[in-house]
């Protein structure tokens, strides 16, 4: 496992332990509990396998069965909906799949191994020969791998898929495994095909485009949705593409000359996008979470409902109210640091139009995520006069009536690496510039 994977292993390992401890509370006297584990820790297993393999055969192999084995997690209360979530999330995904599949077959006729090695394993004299192919080959992964991300217009297999899946179950799906996605493209692009001729291209210019209507229409609807699951779905498919709009304009960079940089990566851009992965996948796992602790003691589940439960709950909300000022970008999280990076990258680039129309997207993105996420937020604490005075009466929770341990722990150490991350950053930027060189 190189360091790019060990990144993501890295997640991948604190998110499931996370997770799979709340699970004992959560699932506590639910059916099926046995297939849940079976399939959980299958999962795991074979997202760890995905970011230790060495070549992009290997990778594929092991992303066609994370989508099979995660997708008994969506199907696990075995209801119509979920059945019709999870045939979604496997037709989209194996789409998706497929188009990667197309491109790794061309890559494997140009290149000289499918083996990971960093720039990549086609010749610049290949890229000038066989240009055309290999950026349609590129787009194709771009899309295919997209589709797992969550990228526009294939995502709408996250919002159904997260409301009906158990809520540890939406937490790995949305903090982990939609993160296959964007290793997916980091190791197609960077390790196998190179950048070749992509920076400048409508190759790079299709991807940020697409990645940010992405980002604005995964924000608009998340304000827009009143269901919680939801909302917290298309939040997921709106800040993964703030990940793969960092990718996509840090790839290189145009010249006045009209001459493209094979190498001229950006910094900052890069580095805001490797750090997102990390900080949206602490704070969305700490959401779900949270979400599934008011489904399970408070029958929460449409938005409206959170109104004053912070009352009741205030361990468990005090946790989503810091993940939701990470996800929005205040400081001192690690949401901050990388935004901050992927706007400061954005305008570096020098790119016409997107050089400064990706910072506006993304502030939009922000204000409309502190509307969507804060909003409930202030609810649960301050739900008002006229609440208060219709619940006076109330007793407080007993201690089976309200999150225990096995809860409130992973909640608040997922929370507290969101914070950490955000405050010692150093460390991981400079794992990060050493993976790309930067």
């Amino acid at each position: 496992m190189d360091p790019l994977g060990a990144i993501f292993a890295f997640l991948t390992l604190i998110v499931f332990l996370c997770s799979g401890v709340f699970s004992f509370e959560y699932l506590k006297g639910s059916k099926n509990i046995k297939s849940y584990a079976v399939f959980y820790v299958i999962t795991m297993a074979v997202e760890l396998l995905l970011c230790a393999a060495s070549n992009l055969i290997t990778f594929y192999m092991c992303y066609e069965l994370l989508t099979i084995m995660s997708m008994p997690l969506v199907i696990h209360e075995r209801t119509a909906q979920s059945k019709a979530a999870a045939l979604k999330y496997l037709f989209f995904s194996m789409f998706g799949a497929y188009f990667a599949l197309f491109g790794i077959y061309n890559l494997s006729k140009k290149a000289t191994s499918l083996s990971f090695v960093y720039g990549g394993n086609i010749d610049a004299s290949v890229w000038v020969a066989d240009e055309k192919i290999l950026l349609i080959s590129v787009m194709a992964m771009i899309i295919g791998f997209g589709v797992k991300a969550g990228m526009w217009p294939m995502h709408s297999w996250l919002p159904a898929a997260h409301p009906v899946a158990p809520s540890p179950a939406s937490a790995v799906l949305s903090a982990c495994v939609v993160k296959a996605g964007v290793l997916g493209i980091i190791r197609s692009i960077w390790y196998v095909a190179g950048t070749g001729k992509i920076p400048g291209s409508y190759v790079q210019k299709a991807w940020m485009i697409l990645t940010l209507m992405t980002v604005f229409l995964g924000s608009m609807l998340a304000y827009r949705e009143q269901v919680l699951k939801k909302r917290l779905a298309y939040s997921t498919v709106s800040q993964v593409s703030y990940i793969l709009f960092g990718l996509a304009v840090g790839i290189g960079s145009v010249h006045t000359d009209s001459m493209v940089s094979s190498y001229a990566y950006v910094s900052d851009s890069i580095t805001g996008a490797i750090l997102h992965v990390l900080a949206h996948g602490f704070i969305k796992a700490v959401l779900f979470l949270v979400a599934g602790a008011a489904m399970r003691y408070m029958n929460v589940h449409k938005v409206d409902e959170l109104k004053g439960i912070g009352l009741k709950m205030p361990g468990i909300m005090v946790c989503y109210t810091i993940a939701s000022l990470g996800l929005i970008g205040i400081p001192p999280t690690g949401g901050f640091v990388s935004k901050w990076y992927l706007a400061t990258g954005s305008i570096a680039t020098g790119i016409p139009v997107f050089s400064w129309l990706g910072p506006v997207v993304l502030l939009v993105s922000a204000l409309l995520t502190a509307g969507y996420l804060l909003g409930p937020a202030v609810k649960a604490f301050f739900p008002g006069r006229e609440y208060r005075q219709d619940h006076k009466d109330d007793k407080p929770l007993g201690k089976d009536e309200k999150p225990g341990l096995l809860m409130l722990l992973p909640v608040a150490t997922l929370t507290l690496l969101s914070v950490l991350m955000g405050i010692f950053t150093s460390p991981i930027i400079e794992v990060i510039r050493k993976i790309f060189f930067i």
